[in-house]
């Protein structure tokens, strides 16, 4: 590891509250990737007449453990259960939560939402579903949503700055009436017309929210490449017949990259954002996905289940403010003024 990168990694380091936001991030990501082991229907591990059955990864029937029907095994039915168990034929190994995000709970004590109790901790929403299972697959879409528009939007973004700012004149002027016109667009509102338009899905809101979010970094990028191109050892290598590209990207690239890895932790928490506002408005995922903004709106429309809008509240709160904290040691980890106390 160069000098440089070592007095930037320990200027992230001394910045305890990025460093330890760092951490608890990526463990409560690594956790919601394996969320259908976390938060299930189906059991982990069966074993029945010295067989081993894994139902989480694979679909059995019914007969497979001496029942009648020839369909999908429901595990949460007693008689399922004691076929399995009965007589010292076999035992279940449940996930934590036994629910999915879109398993309905038919045995609650009183209509739902129901509050918090031993068997739905967060209690569930407005359908009978568990909020917790929803909370974790919730957060789980909401980080690799983000996270593949972040790093999609920032290719993007950094090619269209480097082109511009690398050729300037009129692939710079013209460049620059497109995107005051483009960036001038009211995008929420574009966002929920083709949202209506085609059924939304993962890819489908994807692809919508690249259109406009590509555009955050190209004023960063393409100001380090104005600044760049006219710099001495840039001069160097095209009088010693270097080609545009190289020059671009090997040697004025990883100085704009400096800029661009600061702005990345709030593009993240801004596609958080506005996946969870088009959610609340009704404009997101398809309807059944887990999703916090969903979850915030049956909050606010059923006031008397607290325990609603406070979960999806929690959730993000957490969420973005560890981003946050991760963007300020990002920040001051690549700031050249910054040195080691």
């Amino acid at each position: 590891m160069s000098p440089i990168n070592q007095r930037r990694l320990a200027n992230f380091k001394i910045n305890r509250r990025g460093f330890w936001s760092l951490w608890i991030f990526l463990a409560l990501f690594l956790l919601s990737l394996f969320a259908e082991f976390i938060a299930n229907d189906q059991p982990l591990l069966i074993k029945y007449q010295n067989n081993f059955y894994f139902p989480v990864v694979k679909e059995y029937y019914e007969t497979e453990f001496g029942g009648e029907f020839q369909s999908a095994a429901d595990y949460k039915d007693p008689f399922v259960q004691e076929l399995i168990t009965e007589e010292g034929n076999g035992w279940i190994v449940w996930p934590p939560v036994r629910y999915d995000h879109r398993t309905i709970n038919y045995d609650l004590p009183v209509p739902a939402p129901s509050p918090p109790s031993t068997e739905n901790l967060l209690g569930t929403d407005d359908q009978g579903r568990d909020v917790l299972a929803r909370v974790i697959y919730g957060f789980r879409i909401s980080i690799l949503f983000a996270l593949v528009l972040t790093l999609t939007s920032s290719v993007i973004g950094v090619i269209a700055g480097a082109l511009q700012g690398f050729y300037g004149g009129k692939v710079d002027l013209y460049f620059q009436r497109f995107i005051e016109i483009w960036s001038g667009l009211p995008v929420l509102f574009l966002l929920i017309i083709l949202a209506s338009i085609v059924e939304p899905n993962f890819w489908w809101l994807l692809g919508i929210m690249l259109l406009f979010s590509w555009m955050n970094l190209v004023d960063v990028v393409r100001a380090e490449f104005l600044r760049g191109r006219n710099l001495e050892y840039v001069r160097a290598a095209r009088a010693l017949g270097v080609s545009n590209q190289q020059i671009m990207f090997r040697h004025i690239l990883p100085n704009a990259m400096v800029a661009t890895l600061t702005f990345m932790p709030f593009i993240f928490n801004g596609g958080i954002v506005t996946l969870t506002a088009l959610d609340f408005l009704g404009f997101g995922l398809p309807p059944g996905s887990a999703s916090l903004g969903e979850l915030i709106a049956q909050g606010k429309d059923n006031l008397h289940a607290p325990w609603l809008g406070l979960s999806a509240f929690m959730t993000l709160s957490v969420m973005l403010t560890l981003l946050i904290f991760i963007g300020e040691a990002v920040r001051d980890a690549f700031d050249p003024r910054k040195t080691l106390l």
